[in-house]
């Protein structure tokens, strides 16, 4: 059951990507700049206020902002500045429910008499955020996950957004469509054209001309976040179904040959954070993305999980293989690789005869020279001196679309 009062908080850094790079450089602040190398993977607000956007090519944001900087993602930077934010998250309260790697959702319900209001926590996280990782982070405070969530959107950047469950509608009602939880683009242009669009237009029209434009399940869906019922509470030791990375290539034309050693990158990097995590997966999907930005996928099931990557690499080099036509064809513009059907490592008991434990002690010793010496301390020989470029944790989002 969702609470009964304002205490449900959303926070989400600001331009998180972009904002660590100005943090960590001060001449980049105040300056329209953004991160990536191919595509826009973040921008700072001054870049946004001109137009740039996150996934759009980086030819078409210098376009439309000529003096933009761009900055090569540090990942590993981004990943360190997430784990001090997560670790004040979890110094606030013990029920937090990560969403990706820069959002979290915290219920401080039962906080009030040891610590204050959720508005003086907030607060209090909000300066603990800025004096001790050196970032801003905009928070939404509501009674339910959905309209904290929309609050912390509309206070952004560098906001505090208190809803009370009395004026959650007055609030909530003058918002564009847009705002609700799977309404993307396309959805909102489909519910323009029959006049829709505000939240206050989707809680009117009501459910059933709803379900007649939209289908059952998305029309059902959007009537109920219209009249913010959405019952959800913050889940705690939520573990991920799936970890993944993506390789953004830009509008370079790529050899088949590249693709298969950037290939060889990111299954190296899944499968170590897989083993970190003490999983095993059996299911390895990779993700396409073309010039025209149309997108496709092949998977493929292992019969037992595992953490190996020589396994890895061998199912997802055979999948690539079996586009390789097209591939050449078409203008790959991004390369992704997820693996699913997580389970605990220790949990899956390994088959007779046990013949793979020459390379699971590969994986133990690169793993352990990596977590001691830095990820660039050791490598493929077939990466030196290649093109590093950007690459992105997946993670699973709880919408659907945003």
């Amino acid at each position: 059951m969702c609470s009964v009062s304002a205490s449900i908080l959303h926070a989400d850094l600001d331009a998180f990507y972009a904002s660590v790079e100005q943090r960590d450089r001060p001449a980049l602040r105040g300056r329209a700049m953004a991160v990536g190398r191919g595509v826009i993977l973040a921008a700072s607000y001054e870049a946004r206020a001109l137009g740039v956007r996150t996934a759009m090519p980086i030819r078409t944001a210098r376009e439309l902002c000529p003096g933009l900087i761009t900055v090569e993602p540090r990942m590993d930077s981004y990943t360190e500045a997430s784990r001090r934010v997560f670790e004040i998250f979890d110094d606030t309260t013990p029920l937090v429910e990560p969403i990706s790697i820069d959002e979290a959702f915290l219920d401080v319900s039962g906080l009030g008499r040891l610590v204050g209001s959720p508005e003086m926590i907030a607060s209090e996280l909000r300066r603990r955020v800025a004096a001790d990782v050196g970032l801003v982070i905009s928070v939404g405070v509501a009674r339910t996950k959905f309209l904290a969530k929309v609050a912390s959107g509309v206070s952004k950047p560098d906001g505090l957004l208190i809803v009370e469950p009395d004026g959650e509608l007055d609030f909530l009602h003058p918002l564009p469509v847009g705002r609700l939880w799977g309404v993307g683009p396309k959805t909102a242009e489909r519910l323009a054209e029959k006049g829709i669009v505000t939240v206050g237009d989707v809680a009117i029209l009501g459910e059933g001309p709803l379900v007649a434009i939209l289908g059952t399940g998305s029309g059902r869906h959007i009537h109920a976040l219209a009249h913010n019922r959405d019952p959800r509470p913050v889940v705690t030791g939520k573990r991920r179904s799936s970890i993944g990375s993506q390789r953004a290539l830009g509008r370079r034309a790529r050899s088949f040959a590249e693709l298969e050693t950037i290939l060889l990158e990111l299954v190296d990097r899944v499968s170590r954070r897989l083993r970190n995590g003490h999983r095993v997966g059996r299911t390895l999907t990779l993700r396409f993305r073309f010039g025209d930005f149309s997108r496709d996928t092949r998977s493929h099931t292992l019969s037992e999980a595992t953490g190996s990557t020589a396994t890895f690499l061998d199912v997802s080099r055979r999948l690539l293989a079996l586009r390789r036509d097209e591939i050449e064809q078409r203008k790959l513009t991004l390369l992704g690789l997820t693996i699913a059907n997580l389970s605990p490592a220790d949990a899956v008991q390994q088959s007779l005869p046990f013949d793979g434990r020459s390379a699971r002690q590969l994986d133990e010793t690169l793993d352990a020279v990596r977590d001691r010496y830095g990820t660039s301390s050791i490598g493929r020989a077939a990466l030196l001196g290649g093109d590093a470029g950007p690459r992105i944790p997946l993670l699973p989002d709880p919408v659907e679309a945003r």
